[in-house]
C-alpha cells in the first residue's frame, strides 16, 4: 500500500491527473471544495485548473467522472477564465458524457453546456452540439437535441441561433431512430413557440404524417409571446428587475422585448438560397423569342417553377429580367404577360433587396402595361409591382412612377395611383420626406380632378394614405388649393387606411390628440421620426396661422397673407381662392373705357390724351387719388392700366407725367387683384422706361409690384424676353440690375434657370460693357442660390469673361442668400409655414438642383452604341465610350433614364484593357455630376460594380475608381450603398487591394453619417477576417475602420459578432474592439443646429465645399497684398465672428459658457522640458510616422490634458472636422492674449497641427495654415527659437503639404516655411527640405527644390548642409527628373546658386550626363540675359542706379552691345526715386562711367576703355546705413487700389510722350520682377500688351520719322518695352493670359520692328533686334500654345493676302511656325486642337492648294504641310476627332488632306522621311530619286559612324547640307543616341568655323539670319558652357577672343582671324555673320555684371583694391598692351571667385 499513501501528499492539481482513479476522485473532491470556497472570480487559483477541466469531464471511470462533472460545473459557473475552455469541454461532454448510461451524468453534462451559454459562450456551445448531431451514436444525438431544446426554452431565440438548427431538422426527422425523431419533434415545437409560422416553409419537405403531428402540437401552444426564463451574465440585472416587476410593468418590459424579437426572425432568413440561373433551360433565351406562343409559354413555365423557390441565390439576373420585361412590355398574348409578371414576382420575392438593382428597369414597363383590362393580368401585374416595390425604395422608383402619372390612359392612371397608395402604406414619416411627397402630391392632385371617377377615387386613396402616414402638417401645404368636398374625401379615405406600420401611426395620432382643429385629430400628426427629419417645423401643437404680414411686406398686402393662410391651415378662405383666380380674359378697349369711367372722375378720362402736359399731369393726380381710395374688389385693374396705356401711353414725353403714370401702375398692382393679362399690357412700357434716368426708379418700383402680384418667375421671364428684344443697352443693363435685386427680395424658388442662363449668355456677349457687368452681377446673385454648379453653364465663355465671372462668384463665397422679404406668401403653395422658414436655405439648394434643366439622353443611347461599347475590338469599344462621354458632356445635366447604358458600362468595368476601364470610370464620374441625386437608382446595378474595380492591381485604376465612388456618394449619400448585402459581398472577396480600398473608403465615410442601415452588420464578419488578413495594409485599414463601425453598430453587436470566430482569433479581435471602444468617435450631431444656425453659423459651413476650388484661382492674387498685421487683424475678426455665430445657436447652457471663459492653454512650469526628456529617454513614442496611428493620437491627448482646456481638447480631438475648425478659430482668437501659454504648449500645438495635415478636409487645412502663419509671425516677434524637438516633429509633415495639388495651399505652406526661417536657422531647415525632394509626389519635389533655391538666394551658400558639394549634387540629380516642373525647379535652384557663387558651381555639382549639362548651361545662359532680381539685394542696388541722370554724357561712349536691362534699371530708378539722387552725399556717390567700364571688361562688352585716376579709391570707404525704402513709393498706391493704379499706368504706356511711356514701363517692370507682386498684373495682360504694341506702332510710324527726336531716346524706349516684355513672358502664368488677337498684333509689331531697316542703321540697332529675337522666342515658348499657334496662322494668312506686306515678313512668321512645330511634341497635350484645326481649315479655305502653289515662295505650302504632318504624327487617327468646330468640312481640303496623311503613315514603314523634304529634294535634283537620296545619306552616316572615315563623312554631310539646304537629316539622327547627335552637330560646327571663318566677317544687313538663330535646333551655347563641356576652366583667352571680335567689328584691329577661329554657333545658312552669335554669347555675363556691382558696393577694403585694379585704359589707345590686359583679367577673375 506504499503507493496509496504517496498520492495523498500530492497537490490537488497533480492528483486530478493521477493514473489511479482513487487519486483522481480525491483530487476532484478537493478541487470542488476549493472551487466553492474561492469568492473572487478573477482569482489566480482558477488558472491552475484551466488545462484540467476537459479531463474532469472525460474521465474514463464513470464514478470519478460524475464527481469531475460536478467540479467542472462549479468551475464554469464561478471562474472568470472558464470561457477559454468552452470548445474542448463541450466537445468532451458531447463525446464522453452524453453516451453514458447514467442519467445523472447526462443531466450534469447538459447543465455544464447551459452554464457555458450563460457565461456568454452560446455560439461555441451550439457549434459543438450541432457537430454532435452528426455522431453515429443515437444517444449522443438525442442528448444534443435535448440540450439545444432546453437552451432555447431557457435563453430564447435571441441567444440560440435558430437558422443552423432548422437547417438540420429535416434530416433529423428522417432518422431511423424513433428517439431521435421524437426529440426532433419536441425541438420543432419549441422553435415554433418562438418564431411561429416562419418555421413552416423550411419544414415543407418532411413527411406529411410528421408534419400533421407537428401541426397538432403547434395548435396546442399558448398564443402569448414566449419570454426567456434564464439570462446571460450581462443580462442578469434585467432578470432581477423582471422579478421585481412581476406586475403590469413586467409585461410591458416583456412586450417591449417581444417587439424587438418578432421581426428578428424572418422565415426568409431561415431558408437556404437556391441557385437557379444554371438550371434555366439551355435554349431559354431562344425560346422566349420564339414566334410560337406555346414555345414562349414553355420557357416561362420553366422559369416559374424555378422562381417558386422562396429564397434565391444572388447572381447576375440582368438578362433574365430583361427577357421577362420584354414579354411583359411587348408580348401580344396576355396570358404570357401574366405569366411573365408572376415570374418577376417570384424573382423579387426570392431575391428581396438583391432585386432592387433591376427594379428601375421593370417598373415603368409594368405600370404602362396596366392598360390591359383583363382581371387576371391586372392582378398578376399588381402582385409583381408590389413585390418589386419591397425590393427597392420609393425614392429610387419615384422618377419612373411620376413619369407614368401623366399617361392619357385612365386605367394606367388609376392603377398607378393605387400602387402609390399601397406603397405609401409601407412608408413611415421618415421614409416619405417632404421632398418625395411634394412631386407625388402634385401629380395626384391632377388626378383628383380627372374626368374618370376610378382615377379620382384611386388618387383620393393615395392622398388619404399619405395623410395617414405623415400627418396633416406635412401634407396640408400641398393641399392648399383643394376644395372642402375633396379635402373631406381625402380625410375619409385616410381614416379607412390600415398601415403596415400601423402601430406607429396610431401613437402619433394619440400624441397630437389635443389639437383644437376639429375633425382632424385622427390623422393629424407626424410620427416621432418626422420630427427628427424636419426639425425646423414647429413642435406638435396648434398649427400656426400664416403670419398676417411677413417682414418687409407692407401691411397693405392683405391678399398674399390670405393665401398664406389658406395654404397653411387649410381653412377655406374666400380671398385665398380669389388670388388663385389670376387668369383674366382680355377685354376690348370699349369695355375697358366703360369700366374705367365707372370708377374714375369724368374729367380724368377726358384729359388723358390732352396735348397740354399740365392737364395730363393734373389728370394723373386725380387718377392716383381715385386708385388710392378704391377697394380691392371693385378695382378693374385691366381697365385702369389700359387707360394709362392709351395714347400717348408709354410714349409720354413729359417726365413728371411719366413718373406719375408709373407710380400709379405700381399702386394698382399692389392694391388690386392684378392679373397676368393686365401685366402684359404694361410690362413692355415699363421695360422701355427702365433705363430712363428720371423714370427708371419708378419703372422698377412698378415692376416689383407686378412681380409681387403675378409671381416673380413669370414676371422675370416676360421682362427678360422684352428687354432683349430691345436695342437700348441701358434698358437691358437696368433690367438685369432690377432682376438681381428682385431675386434677393423674392427668393429664388420657381425661377426657370435655363431661360435665365440663355438670356445671361446673350447679355455676356453684348458689346456694351454695362450690360455685361449687370449680367455678371446677376450671375453673382444666382450663384448665392444655385451654388458652384452654375459655373458649368459658362465654361465655354472667353477666359477673360470667365475670370470676371469667377471673381464675382468669389465675392459671393461664404455669403448666405438673404431671406426673402417680398412675395413670400405667393409661394406658400410649396408649403412654407413660418416655422419651416429655417428650412429654406437647404430646401432652396435642393430645389435649385431640380431646377437645372435636365436633358433626356435615352434616345441617344441607341442599340448600335451599346453594341459598340461591347464590341470585340477594343478600338471600337473605345469609340463607343468616347461617344458616351461626348453625349454626357454635351448635355451637362441629364435625366435619370439612360436606357441600356448601365449594363453596357458595367461590362466595361472589367474590360481587359485598363485604359478603357479608366475611361469608363471617368464617364461614370461625369454621369454622377450630370445626373445629380437621381444617380441613386443606379447604385445597385452600377455603383457596386465600381467598388469591384477597387480590387484592381493597378494603382491608377484604383485611384480612378475611388474618385468615381466618391463622386457618386457625394450625389447619393451613403444609405444606398450600405443597404443590402452588396457591400458585404464585396468585402467578402479575398482581394487585398479591394479590401484595403473599400475599408479606407468606409472609414472616411462612416464617421460623417448620422445613421446607417441595419445591413451594415453584414459587413462585420468580413471586417473581422480583414483584421487577420495576410496583407499588412488590409489589417491596418480594418483596424482604422473598426471604431467607425462600432460608432454605428455599438460595442455589444460587434462583440456578439465575434462568436463565430476561432477562439484565438476571437480573443485578438475582442482586444481590438476594446481598444476601438476607447477611440470610438461620437456620432455627428443631428442637423438641428445647422438649420437653426442660419444666424451666423450655417453659412460658412454650407459654402465651404464650394469655396475650395474658387479660392484656388482668386485668393492667390488677393493674399500677398495683406501685410501680416492686417492679415492677423482680419483673420481674428472674421474667425471670431464665425465662432460667435456658431456659439449663439448651439444653445449651450450657461454653465458651459462659463467654462469656456478661462485661458485655453495652461502654463505648466517645465512641462515642455519634461516632455522632451521623456521623448529622449524613450518613455513616450517619438513623433515619427507615415500616417498617424491611434497610439500617437492617444499619447498627444494625454500630454495635452494637463495644459489645454478640457472643452478645447474635446473640440480638437473630435471626429468631425467642423469641431477642428472651431478649435482653430478659438486658438486664433487666443493667440495674442495667451502668448506664454502658446509658447509653453508649442510642441503639442505643432504636433496637433501635423495630425490635421493628414485630414482630407480642405477647410481644416486652410484654417490650420492660416493659424500657422499667425503663429510664426508671433514667435518671430517674441524672438522665440524653435527647439530641435519641435522642429523635427513638425517640419517634415509641413513639407508633405507643399506638394498639395491646390495652389493656394502650396503658397501658404511656402509662406510658413519662409516665416519659420525667422525662428529656426535656415541651415537646419535645409536638410528637412532636402528630404522633401525625395518624395514620390512631383509637386512636392518641385516646390522643395524651389524653396532650397530661395534659401540659398536669401542666406548664401552656408545654408547648404551637410556641405554645399553634397547638397548641390543631390539637387542636380533632379535635372534628369521625368517631371517637367521638377526639372525646371532643379535648374532654377542651381542657376540661383550660380548667380550667388559663379562658375564654382560646376565643380560642386560634379559630373552630369551630357543632356543634363546642356540643359543647365542653356538655363544659365538664359538667366544671364535677365537681371537676377535677388530680393535681398534690391535695397543695395538703388544708389548706384540713381546716378544715371548725370551720366548721360557718357552714353555715347558705351559699346554697342549695351545691356538692355541695365538701361531699364536706370530708367526705373529715375522714375522711382528722383529724391534718392539728392540724398547720396558726394563721397558715397559712384562714378558710373567707371563702373560701367570696369564691368565692361569682365563682360568684354566695351571695346573702348577709359583710363582713370585710381588714387582716391584706395581709401577705405564707410558705407552708410541705407535709408532708401526697399519698395518704390508706387507700391503704396498699389496697395490701396491695385487694379485702378495698374489700369492708369498701362494707359500711360501708350502715351505719345516718350518719357511718360518709359516711366510707366519702369513701374510695370518693377511689379513684374517681384514674384510676390507680379500676380497683381493678372487680368491686365491683354490690356498691357495692347498698350505696348500701340506704342510700337507709334514709334514705327511717328517717332522714327521725327527728325527732331534723339534716336537714343527711341532706343531707350525700345529697351524698356523689350525688357518689360521679356520679364512678362518669363512669368508663365501671366504669359498664358494673352489672348489670340492680342498675340497676333504683338507678333506683327515685333516682326515689323525686326524688319525695320532704319533701326539697323542706328548705333545700337543690332542689339535691339537681337533682343527682339530673344523676346519672340520667349513669346513662342511661354504663351498659351493654342493662342500663339492660332495667332501665327492668322498672321500668316493676313501677310500672304496683303499685297503691301514684304515676303521677308511672311518668311519670319513661317519661321516662328516652324519653331512652334518643333515644340509640338512637348506641348501637344496642352493645345486645343479643335481650334487649331479650325484655323487651318479657314486658312485652307482662303488659300486652296492651287492658290498656294501660285505663291512666289514654296514655303507657305510646306509650312502648312509640315504642321499638319506633325499633328498627324503626334495624334494619329484621333486627329480626325478634332474637327468638331468646323461647321462645313467640305469648304476646305483639310479633312481629305488629313485622311491622306493618315493613310500614308499607315502604308509607310521603315525610316519615313517627310514627304515635303522628299519633294524638296526631288525639285533640287530631278534625277536623284527618293531612294537614292536616302541611300546617299545612309552612306554618309555609315562613314561618320566608323572610326577611320569620321571626318570625311562629316565633311560630306556638310557639303550635302550646303547643297540641299532643305534636305531633312532628322530621321537619321532621330534613331541615334543623344551623344551621337551632339557629336554630329559639333562636327558640323567645327567645319563651318573652319570654312567660313577665314574671310573677314561682314556686318549683316538682313535680319532673317538672326531670326535663324532663334529657330535652329542647336541652342547657341555660351562661352562658359563650351569651356566647361571640355572640362577646362574658362581662361582669359576666351575673354581676349571676345575682345578681339569686338575690336575688329569697330574697325580697330585688322589682324587676320585665321589664327583663331571664333567660337560661333553653327547656323543652317552659311552666310551668317559670326558677330551675331558672339555678341549673343556676351549676353551671358549680364547677371555677373550686376552681381559684381552688388559685391563691390557692399564689400570691405580689400574688395576696393580689386575694384581699382579692374579699371582699364582709355579707349583711344588702340595699341593696348595685351599682356597687361591678360593680367588684369586674371585679377578680376580671382577677385570674383
Amino acid at each position: 500500500m506504499g503507493d496509496d499513501s504517496e498520492w495523498v501528499k500530492l497537490p490537488v492539481d497533480q492528483k486530478c491527473e493521477h493514473k489511479l482513479w482513487k487519486a483522481r476522485l480525491s483530487g476532484y473532491e478537493e478541487a470542488l471544495k476549493i472551487f466553492q470556497k474561492i469568492k473572487d472570480e478573477k482569482s489566480p487559483e482558477w488558472s491552475k485548473f484551466l488545462g484540467l477541466i476537459k479531463k474532469f469531464v472525460t474521465d474514463s471511470n464513470a464514478v470519478v467522472q460524475l464527481k469531475g462533472l460536478e467540479a467542472a460545473l462549479v468551475y464554469v459557473e464561478n471562474a472568470h477564465v472558464a470561457g477559454k475552455t468552452t470548445g474542448e469541454v463541450v466537445s468532451g461532454v458531447v463525446s464522453k458524457v452524453f453516451n453514458q448510461p447514467k442519467a445523472k451524468a447526462k443531466e450534469l453534462g447538459i447543465e455544464i453546456c447551459l452554464m457555458y451559454i450563460e457565461i456568454e459562450k452560446g455560439e461555441a456551445v451550439q457549434e459543438e452540439l450541432l457537430k454532435g448531431l452528426d455522431n453515429k451514436n443515437p444517444k449522443i444525438i438525442v442528448a444534443c437535441i435535448e440540450t439545444l431544446r432546453k437552451a432555447l426554452s431557457e435563453f430564447g431565440s435571441k441567444i440560440i441561433l435558430l437558422k443552423p438548427i432548422i437547417k438540420v431538422l429535416p434530416k433529423l426527422f428522417e432518422s431511423r431512430e424513433k428517439a431521435v425523431r421524437d426529440e426532433a419533434k419536441l425541438i420543432a415545437v419549441e422553435i415554433y413557440r418562438w418564431i411561429r409560422d416562419a418555421l413552416r416553409p423550411p419544414l415543407q419537405s418532411i413527411n406529411s404524417v410528421q408534419l400533421k403531428e407537428l401541426e397538432e402540437e403547434w395548435v396546442k401552444l399558448p398564443t402569448g409571446a414566449p419570454k426567456p426564463s434564464r439570462f446571460l451574465r450581462s443580462q442578469q440585472e434585467l432578470e432581477a428587475k423582471l422579478e421585481q416587476q412581476q406586475s403590469a410593468g413586467g409585461d410591458a418590459e416583456g412586450g417591449g422585448d417581444d417587439g424587438d424579437e418578432v421581426p428578428q426572425i424572418d422565415a426568409y432568413e431561415l431558408l437556404e438560397a437556391v441557385e437557379i440561373l444554371s438550371k434555366l433551360p439551355k435554349d431559354f433565351y431562344d425560346k422566349i423569342e420564339a414566334k410560337k406562343w406555346q414555345e414562349r409559354k414553355e420557357a416561362l413555365e420553366a422559369v416559374e417553377v424555378l422562381v417558386k423557390n422562396p429564397k434565391l441565390e444572388a447572381g447576375d439576373y440582368a438578362d433574365l429580367v430583361k427577357a421577362l420585361k420584354k414579354v411583359v412590355g411587348k408580348d401580344t398574348n396576355v396570358m404570357l404577360v401574366a405569366l411573365a409578371a408572376k415570374c418577376l414576382t417570384g424573382l423579387a420575392v426570392g431575391l428581396r433587396k438583391k432585386f432592387g438593382q433591376y427594379a428601375g428597369h421593370v417598373v415603368p414597363t409594368i405600370l404602362e402595361k396596366f392598360k390591359e383590362k383583363k382581371p387576371q393580368v391586372v392582378q398578376a401585374l399588381q402582385e409583381a409591382i408590389d413585390a418589386i416595390f419591397l425590393t427597392t425604395t420609393l425614392q429610387n422608383i419615384s422618377e419612373d412612377v411620376l413619369a407614368v402619372m401623366d399617361n392619357k390612359n385612365p386605367t394606367i392612371k388609376q392603377q398607378t395611383s393605387l400602387f402609390i397608395a399601397r406603397s405609401f402604406r409601407h412608408c413611415t414619416a421618415s421614409t416619405l420626406p417632404k421632398s418625395l411627397l411634394k412631386p407625388f402630391c402634385a401629380a395626384l392632385l391632377k388626378h383628383i380632378n380627372d374626368s374618370a371617377p376610378e382615377v379620382r377615387d384611386a388618387a383620393f386613396e393615395a392622398l388619404g394614405t399619405a395623410l395617414k402616414v405623415v400627418g396633416e402638417k406635412a401634407v396640408n401645404p400641398f393641399l392648399a388649393d383643394v376644395d372642402k368636398l375633396k379635402l373631406d374625401k381625402i380625410k375619409e379615405c385616410s381614416e379607412k387606411v390600415e398601415l403596415v406600420h400601423g402601430k406607429k401611426a396610431g401613437l402619433a395620432a394619440d400624441k397630437k390628440e389635443f389639437k383644437p382643429v376639429p375633425g382632424r385629430a385622427a390623422a393629424s400628426g407626424a410620427t416621432g421620426d418626422k420630427d427628427t427629419k424636419d426639425i425646423s417645423a414647429p413642435k406638435p401643437g396648434p398649427l400656426k396661422k400664416a403670419p398676417a404680414t411677413k417682414p418687409g411686406g407692407p401691411p397693405k398686402k392683405g391678399k398674399p397673407a390670405a393665401l398664406g393662410g389658406a395654404g397653411s391651415t387649410g381653412t377655406k378662405n374666400k380671398k385665398g381662392l380669389e388670388t388663385k383666380e389670376i387668369v383674366e380674359p382680355e377685354l376690348s378697349i370699349e369695355v375697358c373705357e366703360e369700366k374705367a369711367s365707372a370708377v374714375l372722375p369724368a374729367t380724368c378720362i377726358q384729359l388723358l390724351d390732352s396735348s397740354n402736359w399740365k392737364e395730363r399731369l393734373a389728370c394723373m393726380e386725380e387718377f392716383q387719388k381715385a386708385v388710392e381710395l378704391m377697394d380691392r374688389t371693385e378695382m378693374p385693374c385691366q381697365a385702369l392700366v389700359r387707360m394709362l396705356a392709351k395714347k400717348p401711353g408709354w410714349k409720354e414725353t413729359n417726365f413728371q407725367v411719366m413718373q406719375m403714370k408709373l407710380h400709379i401702375v405700381a399702386l394698382i398692382a399692389q392694391k388690386g387683384n392684378f392679373s397676368k393679362t393686365s401685366a402684359q399690357i404694361v410690362l413692355d412700357g415699363l421695360v422701355d422706361k427702365i433705363g430712363d434716368v428720371k423714370c427708371g426708379n419708378n419703372a422698377k418700383e412698378a415692376m416689383t409690384a407686378i412681380a409681387e402680384a403675378c409671381m416673380l418667375p413669370w414676371t422675370a421671364e416676360q421682362v427678360m424676353s422684352m428687354a432683349f428684344l430691345q436695342k437700348n443697352p441701358k434698358n437691358q443693363s437696368e433690367t438685369l440690375n432690377w432682376l438681381s435685386n428682385a431675386i434677393k427680395e423674392f427668393g429664388f424658388s420657381g425661377l426657370n434657370v435655363k431661360a435665365f442662363i440663355s438670356n445671361v449668355k446673350t447679355a455676356l456677349a453684348a458689346t456694351n460693357p454695362a450690360v455685361r457687368t449687370s449680367a455678371i452681377t446677376l450671375l453673382g446673385v444666382m450663384y448665392l442660390y444655385v451654388g458652384p454648379s452654375l459655373r458649368m453653364f459658362f465654361e465655354d465663355e472667353k477666359p477673360a469673361l470667365l475670370s470676371q465671372i469667377d471673381a464675382e462668384f468669389e465675392k459671393m463665397q461664404g455669403q448666405n442668400p438673404p431671406a426673402p422679404t417680398r412675395g413670400i406668401s405667393k409661394h406658400s403653395t410649396s408649403g412654407t409655414d413660418e416655422g419651416e422658414d429655417g428650412d429654406e436655405p437647404d430646401d432652396g439648394g435642393n430645389d435649385v438642383v431640380d431646377l437645372l434643366p435636365r436633358t433626356e439622353i435615352s434616345d441617344k443611347i441607341t442599340s448600335e452604341l451599346v453594341s459598340k461599347i461591347g464590341d470585340k475590338n477594343w478600338k471600337i469599344r473605345k469609340e463607343g465610350l468616347d461617344e458616351v462621354a461626348g453625349i454626357i458632356n454635351e448635355a451637362k445635366f441629364i435625366q435619370p433614364n439612360i436606357g441600356e447604358l448601365p449594363t453596357a458600362l458595367k461590362g466595361r468595368l472589367n474590360d481587359s484593357n485598363k485604359i478603357l476601364v479608366q475611361q469608363t470610370l471617368n464617364i461614370l464620374q461625369q454621369l454622377a455630376v450630370a445626373m445629380g441625386p437621381n444617380i441613386k437608382q443606379h447604385v445597385k446595378n452600377l455603383g457596386i460594380s465600381i467598388i469591384t474595380v477597387l480590387g484592381d492591381s493597378k494603382n491608377n485604376v484604383r485611384a480612378a475608381a475611388l474618385a468615381t465612388v466618391n463622386a457618386w456618394a457625394e450625389q447619393t449619400g451613403m444609405k444606398e450603398w450600405l443597404e443590402g448585402e452588396d457591400l458585404s459581398e464585396e468585402l467578402k472577396k479575398e482581394n487585398p487591394f479591394l479590401r484595403q480600398e473599400l475599408l479606407g473608403w468606409l472609414a472616411e465615410k462612416l464617421p460623417t453619417l448620422r445613421s446607417t442601415p441595419t445591413d451594415l452588420i453584414l459587413c462585420v464578419p468580413h471586417l473581422y477576417s480583414c483584421l487577420e488578413d495576410r496583407n499588412g495594409d488590409v489589417r491596418k485599414k480594418a483596424q482604422d475602420a473598426l471604431p467607425f463601425f462600432m460608432m454605428h453598430l455599438g460595442y455589444e453587436k460587434m462583440a456578439k459578432a465575434t462568436g463565430k470566430l476561432k477562439p484565438t482569433s476571437k480573443d485578438q479581435v475582442l482586444a481590438m474592439l476594446e481598444k476601438a471602444k476607447a477611440n470610438m468617435p461620437a456620432k455627428p450631431a443631428a442637423p438641428a443646429k445647422a438649420t437653426s444656425k442660419s444666424v451666423g453659423g450655417s453659412a460658412p459651413a454650407k459654402f465651404q465645399p464650394a469655396s475650395a476650388p474658387v479660392e484656388d484661382s482668386v485668393s492667390g492674387t488677393v493674399e500677398p497684398k495683406l501685410d501680416p498685421k492686417k492679415a492677423k487683424a482680419l483673420g481674428v475678426s472674421s474667425k471670431a465672428k464665425t465662432a460667435q455665430g456658431k456659439k449663439v445657436p448651439s444653445k449651450t447652457s450657461l454653465k458651459e459658457d462659463e467654462d469656456k471663459s478661462g485661458p485655453i492653454f495652461i502654463v505648466v512650469p517645465n512641462g515642455k522640458e519634461q516632455r522632451m526628456k521623456d521623448e529622449k529617454g524613450l518613455k513616450v513614442l517619438k513623433w515619427n510616422f507615415t500616417t498617424p496611428r491611434d497610439e500617437y493620437i492617444e499619447q498627444l491627448k494625454t500630454q495635452m490634458s494637463s495644459c489645454v482646456a478640457k472643452w478645447l481638447q474635446d473640440e480638437m480631438f473630435h471626429s468631425d472636422f467642423q469641431h477642428h475648425n472651431k478649435a482653430l478659430a478659438v486658438m486664433v482668437d487666443h493667440l495674442e492674449s495667451e502668448k506664454e501659454g502658446v509658447i509653453g504648449c508649442l510642441d503639442l500645438i505643432l504636433k496637433w497641427l501635423t495630425l490635421r495635415f493628414f485630414d482630407t478636409n480642405t477647410s481644416v487645412l486652410m484654417k490650420a495654415l492660416e493659424y500657422l502663419k499667425l503663429l510664426f509671425t508671433l514667435l518671430s516677434e517674441e524672438e522665440y527659437h524653435l527647439t530641435e524637438n519641435e522642429a523635427s516633429s513638425f517640419i517634415p509633415y509641413l513639407i508633405l503639404k507643399v506638394g498639395e495639388p491646390k495652389d493656394v495651399i502650396r503658397k501658404d505652406v511656402r509662406a510658413i516655411l519662409n516665416r519659420m526661417c525667422l525662428v529656426y536657422p535656415a541651415s537646419k531647415m535645409f536638410p528637412f527640405i532636402m528630404e522633401g525632394t525625395k518624395s514620390k509626389n512631383s509637386k512636392q519635389r518641385a516646390e522643395c527644390l524651389e524653396e532650397l533655391g530661395c534659401l540659398v538666394e536669401s542666406y548664401g551658400m552656408n545654408v547648404c548642409q551637410p556641405t554645399p558639394g553634397k547638397a548641390l549634387k543631390e539637387i542636380a540629380i533632379h535635372i534628369g527628373d521625368r517631371d517637367n516642373a521638377v526639372r525646371n525647379a532643379a535648374l532654377n535652384t542651381i542657376v540661383t546658386v550660380y548667380n550667388v557663387h559663379g562658375d564654382q558651381v560646376f565643380k560642386l555639382i560634379g559630373t552630369l550626363s551630357e543632356k543634363d549639362m546642356s540643359m543647365l548651361e542653356e538655363r544659365i545662359k538664359r538667366s544671364a540675359k535677365r537681371p537676377s532680381a535677388a530680393p535681398v539685394k534690391q535695397v543695395e542696388e538703388r544708389p548706384q542706379r540713381t546716378q544715371s541722370t548725370s551720366s548721360n554724357t557718357n552714353m555715347l561712349r558705351k559699346g554697342p552691345a549695351e545691356d538692355m536691362s541695365s538701361r531699364l534699371n536706370q530708367a526705373r530708378s529715375m522714375s522711382g526715386h528722383p529724391e534718392a539722387a539728392q540724398m547720396v552725399r558726394r563721397e558715397f556717390q559712384l562714378d558710373l562711367d567707371e563702373i560701367e567700364n570696369d564691368n565692361g571688361t569682365v563682360r568684354c562688352e566695351m571695346p573702348e576703355l577709359v583710363q582713370h585716376k585710381l588714387d582716391d579709391i584706395f581709401e577705405p570707404v564707410l558705407i552708410p546705413e541705407p535709408k532708401i525704402r526697399a519698395v518704390s513709393p508706387h507700391f503704396d498706391d498699389m496697395h490701396s487700389n491695385t487694379a485702378s493704379t495698374i489700369n492708369f499706368i498701362i494707359s500711360q504706356v501708350a502715351s505719345g510722350d516718350i518719357n511718360t511711356s518709359i516711366q510707366a514701363l519702369t513701374q510695370i517692370d518693377e511689379v513684374l520682377r517681384q514674384e510676390d507682386k507680379a500676380e497683381a498684373m493678372s487680368g491686365h495682360i491683354d490690356q498691357f500688351l495692347i498698350a505696348t504694341f500701340m506704342q510700337l506702332r507709334l514709334i514705327y510710324n511717328t517717332h522714327m520719322a521725327d527728325e527732331k527726336l534723339e534716336k537714343d531716346e527711341i532706343i531707350k524706349l525700345y529697351s524698356c518695352i523689350i525688357g518689360n516684355m521679356i520679364s512678362l513672358f518669363q512669368i508663365e502664368s501671366l504669359a498664358r493670359e494673352a489672348s489670340t488677337g492680342v498675340l497676333k498684333d504683338l507678333m506683327h509689331g515685333l516682326i515689323t520692328l525686326m524688319l525695320d531697316s532704319r533701326i539697323e542703321d542706328l548705333e545700337e540697332g543690332q542689339q535691339v533686334i537681337r533682343s527682339v529675337n530673344l523676346l519672340v522666342v520667349k513669346v513662342l515658348e511661354k504663351s498659351d500654345q493654342t493662342n500663339i499657334l492660332s495667332a501665327l496662322l492668322v498672321l500668316l494668312q493676313d501677310s500672304l493676302l496683303a499685297t503691301a506686306s514684304s515676303p521677308k515678313f511672311s518668311e519670319l512668321v513661317m519661321k516662328c511656325l516652324w519653331r512652334m512645330v518643333r515644340l509640338l511634341p512637348d506641348t501637344i497635350n496642352s493645345i486645343n486642337l479643335d481650334r487649331i484645326l479650325l484655323d487651318i481649315h479657314i486658312f485652307m479655305k482662303v488659300f486652296p492648294k492651287e492658290k498656294l502653289k501660285q505663291c512666289k515662295s514654296e514655303f507657305p505650302i510646306r509650312t502648312l504641310k509640315t504642321l499638319l504632318h506633325t499633328l498627324c504624327k503626334l495624334k494619329g487617327p484621333k486627329i480626325l476627332d478634332h474637327l468638331t468646330m468646323i461647321d462645313n468640312k467640305n469648304e476646305s481640303e483639310l479633312e481629305a488632306h488629313l485622311c491622306r496623311m493618315m493613310k500614308h503613315s499607315m502604308d509607310q514603314t521603315g525610316s519615313k522621311s517627310d514627304k515635303e523634304t522628299e519633294k524638296g529634294a526631288s525639285r533640287i535634283d530631278e534625277k536623284s530619286s527618293k531612294a537614292k537620296v536616302n541611300d546617299f545619306l545612309a552612306e554618309i552616316f555609315k562613314k561618320i559612324g566608323s572610326k577611320e572615315n569620321t571626318k570625311e563623312g562629316l565633311a560630306e554631310l556638310y557639303e550635302y547640307k550646303k547643297k540641299y539646304s532643305d534636305a531633312d537629316i532628322e530621321p537619321f539622327l532621330k534613331n541615334s543616341s543623344q551623344f551621337f547627335q551632339s557629336y554630329v552637330e559639333r562636327g558640323l560646327r567645327v567645319i563651318e568655323m573652319e570654312r567660313e571663318g577665314k574671310g573677314r566677317i561682314p556686318i549683316s544687313t538682313g535680319i532673317s539670319p538672326q531670326m535663324e538663330v532663334t529657330c535652329v535646333p542647336t541652342p547657341t551655347s555660351t562661352v562658359s558652357s563650351i569651356g566647361n563641356t571640355n572640362g577646362e576652366e574658362v581662361g582669359p583667352s576666351v575673354y581676349l577672343e571676345r575682345l578681339k571680335i569686338l575690336r575688329q567689328r569697330c574697325g580697330l584691329d585688322n589682324t587676320k582671324q585665321d589664327d583663331r577661329p571664333p567660337l560661333t554657333s553653327l547656323l543652317s545658312k552659311p552666310a551668317v555673320p559670326t558677330v551675331a552669335s558672339s555678341t549673343d554669347m556676351l549676353h551671358s555675363k549680364l547677371s555677373q555684371l550686376r552681381e559684381s556691382r552688388e559685391q563691390h558696393q557692399h564689400s570691405d577694403l580689400d574688395s576696393n583694391q580689386t575694384h581699382s585694379s579692374g579699371t582699364m585704359t582709355t579707349s583711344s589707345s588702340s595699341t593696348a598692351n595685351i599682356d597687361d590686359l591678360k593680367k588684369r583679367l586674371e585679377r578680376i577673375k580671382s577677385s570674383r571667385k
